[in-house]
Protein backbone atom coordinates (compact mmCIF):
# COMPACT_ATOMS: atom_id res chain seq x y z
CA UNK A 1 0.00 0.00 0.00
CA UNK A 2 1.37 3.31 -0.93
CA UNK A 3 1.64 6.72 1.20
CA UNK A 4 -1.77 7.96 -0.30
CA UNK A 5 -3.63 4.38 0.04
CA UNK A 6 -2.66 5.07 3.69
CA UNK A 7 -3.53 8.46 4.20
CA UNK A 8 -7.02 8.32 1.86
CA UNK A 9 -7.91 5.21 4.33
CA UNK A 10 -7.11 6.79 7.56
CA UNK A 11 -9.65 8.04 9.58
CA UNK A 12 -9.25 10.87 12.50
CA UNK A 13 -11.09 13.44 15.17
CA UNK A 14 -11.15 16.61 13.50
CA UNK A 15 -10.48 19.50 15.85
CA UNK A 16 -12.99 22.05 14.10
CA UNK A 17 -16.07 19.69 15.36
CA UNK A 18 -14.38 17.08 17.25
CA UNK A 19 -16.40 14.27 13.90
CA UNK A 20 -14.09 11.00 13.32
CA UNK A 21 -13.54 11.63 9.40
CA UNK A 22 -11.22 10.92 6.66
CA UNK A 23 -7.59 12.99 6.69
CA UNK A 24 -8.10 13.70 2.75
CA UNK A 25 -11.95 14.56 2.85
CA UNK A 26 -12.88 17.44 0.58
CA UNK A 27 -10.16 17.55 -1.19
CA UNK A 28 -11.37 16.40 -4.17
CA UNK A 29 -11.01 20.08 -6.66
CA UNK A 30 -7.17 20.70 -4.92
CA UNK A 31 -4.43 20.86 -7.48
CA UNK A 32 -2.15 19.83 -5.50
CA UNK A 33 -2.19 18.11 -1.42
CA UNK A 34 0.09 18.72 1.05
CA UNK A 35 -0.12 16.20 3.81
CA UNK A 36 1.86 17.05 7.21
CA UNK A 37 1.98 14.34 9.81
CA UNK A 38 3.04 15.88 12.63
CA UNK A 39 4.85 14.89 15.98
CA UNK A 40 3.21 16.05 19.34
CA UNK A 41 1.60 19.73 18.83
CA UNK A 42 3.74 20.68 22.11
CA UNK A 43 6.37 19.88 19.88
CA UNK A 44 9.06 22.73 18.38
CA UNK A 45 8.91 21.19 14.67
CA UNK A 46 4.97 21.11 15.08
CA UNK A 47 4.66 24.57 16.07
CA UNK A 48 7.21 26.21 13.68
CA UNK A 49 5.93 24.45 10.89
CA UNK A 50 2.55 26.10 11.42
CA UNK A 51 4.16 29.23 12.21
CA UNK A 52 5.53 29.30 8.28
CA UNK A 53 2.47 28.12 6.71
CA UNK A 54 0.40 30.97 8.46
CA UNK A 55 3.51 33.32 7.25
CA UNK A 56 2.86 32.03 3.58
CA UNK A 57 -1.11 31.65 3.81
CA UNK A 58 -1.48 33.52 0.82
CA UNK A 59 0.94 31.99 -1.60
CA UNK A 60 -1.09 29.00 -0.41
CA UNK A 61 -4.12 29.61 -1.43
CA UNK A 62 -2.65 31.04 -5.09
CA UNK A 63 -1.30 27.99 -5.70
CA UNK A 64 -5.11 25.67 -4.64
CA UNK A 65 -3.00 23.50 -2.35
CA UNK A 66 -5.01 22.25 -0.10
CA UNK A 67 -3.17 21.67 3.77
CA UNK A 68 -4.41 18.69 6.26
CA UNK A 69 -2.28 17.80 8.85
CA UNK A 70 -2.16 15.07 11.85
CA UNK A 71 -0.72 15.33 15.11
CA UNK A 72 -0.41 13.87 17.88
CA UNK A 73 -2.88 14.63 20.96
CA UNK A 74 -6.38 15.28 21.70
CA UNK A 75 -8.86 17.47 20.83
CA UNK A 76 -7.95 19.41 24.12
CA UNK A 77 -4.23 19.52 22.66
CA UNK A 78 -5.08 20.64 18.96
CA UNK A 79 -7.68 23.40 20.22
CA UNK A 80 -4.94 24.84 22.00
CA UNK A 81 -2.10 24.41 19.15
CA UNK A 82 -4.45 26.27 17.05
CA UNK A 83 -5.76 28.82 19.07
CA UNK A 84 -1.90 29.92 19.78
CA UNK A 85 -0.96 29.78 16.29
CA UNK A 86 -3.68 30.25 14.18
CA UNK A 87 -3.47 27.50 12.15
CA UNK A 88 -6.85 26.51 10.74
CA UNK A 89 -9.00 23.84 12.78
CA UNK A 90 -10.48 22.68 9.86
CA UNK A 91 -7.16 21.17 8.47
CA UNK A 92 -5.92 19.97 11.53
CA UNK A 93 -6.59 16.18 12.95
CA UNK A 94 -5.38 14.47 16.04
CA UNK A 95 -4.11 11.19 16.47
CA UNK A 96 -3.84 10.31 20.46
CA UNK A 97 -1.67 6.68 20.16
CA UNK A 98 0.50 7.81 16.74
CA UNK A 99 -0.51 4.79 14.80
CA UNK A 100 -0.73 6.70 11.24
CA UNK A 101 2.87 7.70 12.16
CA UNK A 102 3.46 3.75 12.60
CA UNK A 103 1.73 2.78 9.09
CA UNK A 104 4.11 5.41 7.60
CA UNK A 105 7.01 3.50 9.36
CA UNK A 106 8.35 7.48 10.36
CA UNK A 107 11.35 7.87 12.60
CA UNK A 108 10.09 6.73 16.18
CA UNK A 109 12.85 8.46 17.41
CA UNK A 110 16.14 7.21 19.92
CA UNK A 111 15.89 3.72 20.48
CA UNK A 112 16.59 3.55 24.12
CA UNK A 113 15.20 1.63 26.97
CA UNK A 114 16.83 2.44 30.29
CA UNK A 115 16.08 0.05 32.99
CA UNK A 116 13.89 0.57 35.83
CA UNK A 117 12.33 3.50 33.97
CA UNK A 118 9.04 3.60 33.14
CA UNK A 119 7.39 4.53 29.71
CA UNK A 120 6.46 8.20 30.60
CA UNK A 121 10.05 8.39 32.37
CA UNK A 122 12.05 7.03 29.36
CA UNK A 123 10.26 9.07 26.85
CA UNK A 124 11.63 11.99 28.77
CA UNK A 125 15.58 10.68 28.94
CA UNK A 126 15.26 10.20 25.06
CA UNK A 127 13.95 13.48 24.96
CA UNK A 128 16.93 15.32 26.49
CA UNK A 129 19.25 13.00 24.64
CA UNK A 130 17.74 13.70 21.45
CA UNK A 131 18.16 17.78 22.10
CA UNK A 132 21.62 17.32 23.44
CA UNK A 133 22.27 15.66 19.25
CA UNK A 134 22.08 11.72 19.94
CA UNK A 135 20.20 10.02 17.58
CA UNK A 136 18.93 13.25 16.47
CA UNK A 137 21.19 14.80 13.45
CA UNK A 138 21.36 18.18 12.70
CA UNK A 139 19.71 19.35 16.13
CA UNK A 140 22.59 21.44 17.36
CA UNK A 141 23.19 22.70 14.24
CA UNK A 142 19.72 24.01 13.85
CA UNK A 143 19.70 25.18 17.71
CA UNK A 144 22.79 27.47 17.26
CA UNK A 145 21.37 28.46 13.86
CA UNK A 146 18.37 30.14 15.76
CA UNK A 147 21.25 32.16 17.91
CA UNK A 148 23.72 33.04 15.05
CA UNK A 149 21.37 34.53 12.42
CA UNK A 150 20.99 33.03 8.50
CA UNK A 151 21.73 35.43 5.81
CA UNK A 152 20.23 32.49 3.72
CA UNK A 153 16.61 33.12 5.56
CA UNK A 154 13.89 35.66 5.31
CA UNK A 155 13.50 38.27 8.15
CA UNK A 156 11.07 36.64 10.12
CA UNK A 157 10.16 39.35 12.41
CA UNK A 158 8.91 42.57 10.85
CA UNK A 159 10.19 46.07 12.40
CA UNK A 160 7.17 47.05 14.19
CA UNK A 161 6.25 43.74 15.62
CA UNK A 162 6.59 43.05 19.12
CA UNK A 163 7.14 39.64 20.55
CA UNK A 164 6.50 38.64 23.88
CA UNK A 165 8.59 35.59 24.53
CA UNK A 166 8.75 35.02 28.35
CA UNK A 167 11.12 35.40 30.76
CA UNK A 168 12.17 38.23 28.26
CA UNK A 169 10.66 42.11 28.05
CA UNK A 170 8.49 42.20 25.08
CA UNK A 171 10.98 43.07 22.25
CA UNK A 172 10.27 45.26 19.28
CA UNK A 173 11.47 43.59 16.02
CA UNK A 174 13.42 46.64 14.88
CA UNK A 175 15.55 45.53 18.01
CA UNK A 176 17.32 42.77 15.72
CA UNK A 177 18.36 45.61 13.55
CA UNK A 178 21.40 45.98 16.24
CA UNK A 179 22.47 42.61 15.41
CA UNK A 180 23.33 42.82 12.22
CA UNK A 181 20.52 45.10 9.47
CA UNK A 182 17.78 43.59 7.54
CA UNK A 183 16.06 41.71 5.04
CA UNK A 184 17.56 38.58 6.40
CA UNK A 185 17.05 36.14 9.46
CA UNK A 186 19.47 38.10 12.65
CA UNK A 187 20.69 37.07 15.47
CA UNK A 188 18.70 35.57 18.04
CA UNK A 189 15.52 36.31 15.89
CA UNK A 190 15.17 32.66 15.59
CA UNK A 191 15.70 31.54 18.97
CA UNK A 192 13.33 34.62 20.02
CA UNK A 193 10.48 32.56 18.35
CA UNK A 194 11.22 29.59 19.96
CA UNK A 195 11.63 30.46 22.95
CA UNK A 196 8.28 32.37 22.94
CA UNK A 197 7.03 28.59 21.36
CA UNK A 198 8.99 27.31 24.91
CA UNK A 199 7.29 29.66 27.92
CA UNK A 200 3.60 28.66 25.88
CA UNK A 201 4.47 24.47 26.01
CA UNK A 202 6.06 24.75 29.07
CA UNK A 203 2.59 26.92 30.61
CA UNK A 204 0.27 24.09 29.38
CA UNK A 205 2.09 21.25 29.18
CA UNK A 206 -0.24 18.23 29.68
CA UNK A 207 -2.37 20.08 27.56
CA UNK A 208 -0.15 19.47 24.70
CA UNK A 209 1.36 16.64 25.54
CA UNK A 210 -1.53 14.26 27.22
CA UNK A 211 0.11 11.27 26.72
CA UNK A 212 4.77 10.86 26.87
CA UNK A 213 4.78 8.30 25.07
CA UNK A 214 4.94 9.83 22.24
CA UNK A 215 7.49 13.17 22.90
CA UNK A 216 10.21 11.86 20.50
CA UNK A 217 7.94 10.30 17.87
CA UNK A 218 9.22 12.47 14.38
CA UNK A 219 6.77 13.40 11.70
CA UNK A 220 7.00 13.73 7.46
CA UNK A 221 5.51 15.76 4.61
CA UNK A 222 4.42 14.31 1.36
CA UNK A 223 2.91 16.42 -1.76
CA UNK A 224 0.83 15.10 -3.77
CA UNK A 225 -0.33 16.37 -7.84
CA UNK A 226 -3.40 16.57 -9.32
CA UNK A 227 -2.98 12.78 -9.98
CA UNK A 228 -2.49 12.16 -6.27
CA UNK A 229 1.50 10.90 -7.09
CA UNK A 230 3.32 11.55 -4.43
CA UNK A 231 5.64 14.03 -5.79
CA UNK A 232 7.81 15.17 -2.56
CA UNK A 233 8.32 13.82 0.66
CA UNK A 234 10.34 14.77 3.91
CA UNK A 235 10.66 12.31 6.67
CA UNK A 236 12.04 13.75 9.80
CA UNK A 237 15.11 13.02 11.29
CA UNK A 238 15.30 14.39 14.43
CA UNK A 239 14.22 17.23 16.20
CA UNK A 240 14.48 20.74 14.54
CA UNK A 241 14.51 18.72 11.00
CA UNK A 242 10.92 19.06 9.65
CA UNK A 243 12.31 20.27 6.27
CA UNK A 244 15.31 19.77 3.89
CA UNK A 245 15.72 23.33 4.04
CA UNK A 246 15.42 24.19 7.45
CA UNK A 247 16.26 28.28 6.26
CA UNK A 248 13.13 28.27 3.87
CA UNK A 249 11.20 25.10 5.19
CA UNK A 250 8.46 25.46 2.33
CA UNK A 251 11.00 25.65 -0.64
CA UNK A 252 10.28 22.52 -1.58
CA UNK A 253 6.55 23.97 -2.91
CA UNK A 254 8.85 26.11 -5.77
CA UNK A 255 10.25 23.26 -6.60
CA UNK A 256 7.52 21.03 -7.06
Amino acid sequence: MNVYQILSQTQRQRISNGEVAPILSGCESATRQLVLVWSQLGDFDSLEYAWWLRREAKQLQAKNLLVRAVGIGDRASGQRFCNYTGFPADWLFVDPRAGLHRQLDLYPGLSLKAPGLSTTQNAYLKLLLMCAGIGSPGTLAEVFRGYWGDRRAPQLIDDEEVVQAAPLLAIKGSFFKLAGGGGFQRPFELATLRLRNMAEVLSHWNIYTPDKAYLTQRGGTFLFDAQRKLIYEHRDRGILSFAKDMSYPLSFLADH
